[in-house]
């Protein structure tokens, strides 16, 4: 330690002093520059400084310099700059070094490098112990010791997943024979609390002694408590160690329910005509007898409803008068029927509407916008504008169709842009957003209103 702190004192005075020697020659040229009047040239310092590097720096460097220079008497390795410090890794390792050289240990083999972990468990038990819990392992072992019946286990017992038949065989095995398994079962139950083990117990089932014996009790009887904790007193032997004089009369009525008593028969369906179906039963009901229960919740939903229903009738009485187009589905290729009333037909696919005032809005209907032909009954309309055009009756008999919608419209294959108008004849083909429609003209209505005109225009 004492060399080494010697080597390191030496070398900072030799930086120091070399430092000075440096500045006093730059003060003596500075000085004999100002003395002949000239201004020296700046120039950078011609020291060469380096920033601090890294242990892992400094090595790479001694590496790469050790070809080129040879190693000094004084120990310092020869890639370290000289006016840098030593790093107090390197001093630790400068202190630390033997004075005797050291053979250089054997490279290890790459295959020894990486540490191999070991899994303590197998995935299949960790994976297995996701679902399986204590209590589940419990409620297994119970039941099996009871009825020695996986299939009757897996009937009987609510676990805390669905598990199907094959998992039930496969854990009950794996409890039995699988030296891993069964002991982190075990460590598992043996945690569980004295509560949770006397609930999982109370659930066990009922083996066929327990059940040969309560069903000696008979069905005309009513037995008590006291009658059945006389049972477990005199068998305490066929009966598991959780069971109660409450558990066992709740089971015993079960039985009787289902007619698995001694003294109980299980009755056969009456044959012939004298079945009584549901709907004699229901006749055979007198409904004055039955009691009629008012439901103050209902009633008054039923207002509600019907209210909500008077006011749409009244507000479709009222716009009664506005429709001014009638919808009809059309049954077959006949033609449609004009009556004196109807001044021209626009005829779909699906649905054909009558034209009974001098002017319509074609369009889409919704519940803030109301127009007179709905193109959304003939089919899909949502690319129809809510307002799509308008159809007039001119004073001459002339229909035109003027399009306000942001689509084109289609007369006999001219499109019509939004903001033009164009003359429908008898039996134009008007499309509208991939929907087709045939114009039709009442001739006779036509030419009759053509004639007043003439009349009143000489």
């Amino acid at each position: 330690d004492s060399q080494g702190l010697l080597d390191s004192s030496l070398m900072a005075s030799g930086t120091a002093s070399r430092s000075e020697d440096e500045e006093s020659l730059a003060g003596q040229k500075r000085a004999s520059s100002q003395a002949l009047g000239t201004i020296p040239k700046r120039r950078s310092s011609s020291r060469f400084i380096k920033r601090k590097k890294f242990d892992d720096e400094l090595v790479e460097s001694s590496l790469a310099k050790s070809s080129t220079r040879a190693k000094g008497a004084s120990g310092v390795e020869p890639g370290r700059c000289s006016g840098s410090e030593p790093s107090s890794s390197e001093k630790k390792k400068v202190s630390k070094a033997p004075s005797t050289p050291v053979p250089p240990s054997p490279a290890p083999a790459p295959g020894l490098t990486k540490r191999v972990k070991k899994s303590k468990q197998p995935l299949q038990v960790t994976k297995d112990l996701g679902r399986w819990k204590p209590a589940d392992d419990l409620l297994l072992i119970n039941a099996v010791l009871q009825t020695n019946d996986l299939t009757s286990v897996h009937l009987g017992v609510k676990f805390s997943c669905r598990f199907t038949l094959r998992e039930v065989q496969e854990r009950w095995y794996a409890l039995l024979y699988d030296p891993v398994i069964s002991k982190l079962a075990c460590q598992a139950m043996r945690q569980l609390h004295p509560e949770a083990i006397a609930a999982i117990q109370s659930k066990a089932l009922f083996s066929k002694a327990e059940e040969q014996l309560l069903s000696k009790v008979g069905s005309t009887s009513q037995p008590t408590l006291e009658t059945f904790q006389d049972l477990l007193h005199r068998h305490p032997d066929a009966f598991y160690l959780a069971r109660t004089a409450k558990a066992l009369q709740a089971h015993w009525q079960l039985m009787k329910q289902y007619y698995l008593l001694e003294d109980q028969t299980v009755q056969p369906l009456p044959k012939g005509d004298q079945v009584l179906n549901f709907s004699d039963a229901e006749d055979l009901i007198d409904d004055s007898k039955l009691k009629d229960m008012r439901d103050e919740v209902l009633e008054h939903e039923l207002t509600v409803a019907d209210r909500r229903q008077k006011r749409e009738i009244r507000q479709l009485e009222q716009e009664l008068h506005k429709w001014q187009v009638l919808v009809d589905s059309i049954t077959g290729m006949s033609s449609p029927d004009f009556d004196s009333q109807t001044l021209a037909v626009l005829r779909g696919r699906m649905v054909r509407y009558l034209m009974r005032s001098r002017e319509i809005t074609l369009g889409r209907a919704t519940k803030d916008n109301q127009i007179d032909v709905d193109l959304s009954l003939e089919g899909p309309a949502w690319k129809i504008s809510r307002k799509q055009g308008v159809i007039k009756l001119k004073n001459n008999g002339d229909f035109f169709i003027a399009n306000e919608g942001r689509r084109p419209i289609y007369i006999d294959g001219r499109p019509v842009l939004c903001g033009s108008k164009w003359r429908l004849s008898n039996n134009s083909v008007v499309e509208i957003a991939s929907l087709r429609f045939v114009f039709l003209i009442n001739q006779d209505l036509i030419a009759l209103i053509r004639a007043e005109a003439a009349k009143i225009t000489p």
